[in-house]
């Protein structure tokens, strides 16, 4: 497809990247001449000027595009550009809004404006952070599928588990204790590993389970994991994550603190999260952490505008506090040092945006054969976890899994039938409308026909 990505920052950059390697044709235009020198070695087109601008955008040849994404910083300067895009030609328009007041007027931003798709990767972290809060302690990260039916979780192995040492295919033979979970992905080092029968998970690993919540949660128990949950938390940095992270975590009743530098800000957020305790001072200082509670607290989340300053205060709350640490960071090569360093949870706004951005384009490029309904990628981006639909009519349906030829990179890892999940076996068969959760180290991946035949 002819894709034209508006604004070539982090997030513009990392769709380029990852559009490129699924085969597509990609325009991106900056004002920015370095920034575009960085991505024409990706193998795109650059086009240097505003991208509000009828001209750029007709340089740029958004009347022939399939779709236009818009990442520049400011919302005002995307929505112009979709509307303009739209106008010309463009069939398709995604915009980053990350403004909490359009949020409340988002009918009409995609109504009106006609703006096919928004994505808020504000929004999209704080409920991911809000996940992760509530889940037990051990899991160090979450997905959620299926209409929060099916969660896949993070663990650090330490090596005293009873699946460690023990072929995959054993694990339930030699321990019927143990929850049946789906050990899905495995990140070793700089290896990740869609893990077969044979696999023997070692100490140090980070593996990737899934399952329903109540079956995790028994899961990481029967592990010996902690399986204690958060009742308080305290946020550092009053953006627009912290913002909405604050609300989520007020109606899941949670205890929040919020702690903002900037008087100004700390006073309007005070007056705007009527249940969260606003205090104004500086959150990576250690001695105002320690008299605000941080070693008592349930989950500490360093959200400032700064990564340096989020991963500074998160490696001392990892000394101090014995809750969960979640910290900011867009730098997602730094996963792996990072985890050695003590910090497992790390999350990234553009890296969620880019895999929100990713499904949509995925789901327009497949047209009405699309059935991707979630996409995350984990393990570095090495591997995508995907939620996709079985239509009717298709050759695997009704035939069990083992008879079935699976893309040796990939793994069937829950079948989401009505509310019914179902961990699968062998004799497991697919039905038509079923919701199926695949791992995959395969990218461009919109059906389930890209990894089964019959």
């Amino acid at each position: 497809m002819r894709i034209v990505i508006a604004g070539c920052g982090k997030l513009g950059t990392m769709l380029a990247r990852t559009l490129v390697a699924e085969y597509h044709d990609i325009t991106v235009i900056d004002l920015d001449d370095e920034a575009l020198q960085r991505v024409e070695e990706l193998d795109t087109l650059p086009v240097q000027g505003n991208a509000v601008s009828i001209n750029t955008l007709e340089e740029a040849g958004v009347k022939h595009a399939d779709i236009l994404i818009a990442t520049m910083r400011g919302d005002e300067s995307n929505m112009l550009c979709c509307i303009a895009g739209k106008k010309l030609g463009a069939k398709y328009t995604i915009a980053r809004i990350r403004d909490p007041e359009y949020l409340k007027n988002m009918s009409f931003v995609t109504q009106e404006l006609d703006i096919n798709y928004v994505a808020n990767p504000e929004r999209a972290t704080a409920r991911e952070i809000s996940r992760m809060i509530r889940l037990p302690f051990a899991a160090s990260g979450v997905e959620t599928f299926a209409r929060g039916l099916v969660e896949m979780v993070e663990l650090r192995v330490q090596g005293d588990e009873p699946f460690v040492g023990v072929p995959l295919s054993d694990i339930y033979q030699r321990s019927k204790s143990i929850p049946r979970v789906l050990f899905c992905g495995v990140q070793r080092g700089d290896e990740s590993i869609i893990p077969k029968g044979d696999f023997v998970i070692r100490a140090g690993d980070s593996v990737f389970v899934t399952a329903d919540y109540a079956t995790i949660t028994a899961f990481l128990r029967q592990s010996g994991k902690d399986s204690k949950t958060a009742r308080d938390a305290i946020i550092i940095g009053g953006s627009r994550i912290a913002f909405y992270l604050a609300g989520l975590l007020d109606e899941a009743g949670v205890k929040t603190k919020l702690i903002e530098l900037d008087e100004d800000k700390a006073r309007r957020l005070d007056e705007l999260l009527d249940n969260t305790d606003v205090v104004y001072g500086d959150g990576t200082d250690q001695d105002l952490l320690l008299s605000e509670g941080l070693k008592n607290t349930d989950a500490f989340i360093a959200l400032t505008d700064r990564d340096e300053e989020n991963l500074m205060a998160g490696l001392y709350a990892t000394r101090v506090c014995k809750g969960r640490v979640i910290v900011k960071n867009n730098r997602i090569s730094y996963s792996q040092l990072l985890g050695e360093m003590g910090l497992d949870t790390i999350v990234s706004p553009s890296q969620i945006a880019c895999n929100i951005m990713l499904r949509a384009v995925r789901a327009r490029s497949a047209g009405e054969d699309s059935g991707v309904e979630r996409m995350y990628r984990i393990m570095n981006g090495q591997a995508e976890a995907l939620e996709l639909i079985a239509p009717a009519g298709a050759g695997y349906l009704g035939k069990p899994l083992s008879s079935l030829t699976v893309d040796k990179n990939s793994l069937v890892a829950v079948i989401v039938r009505g509310n019914k999940v179902i961990v699968p076996f062998g004799s497991d068969t697919i039905e038509a409308g079923d919701h199926v959760v695949v791992m995959t180290k395969r990218s461009g991946i919109v059906t389930l026909d890209d990894i089964l035949k019959d």
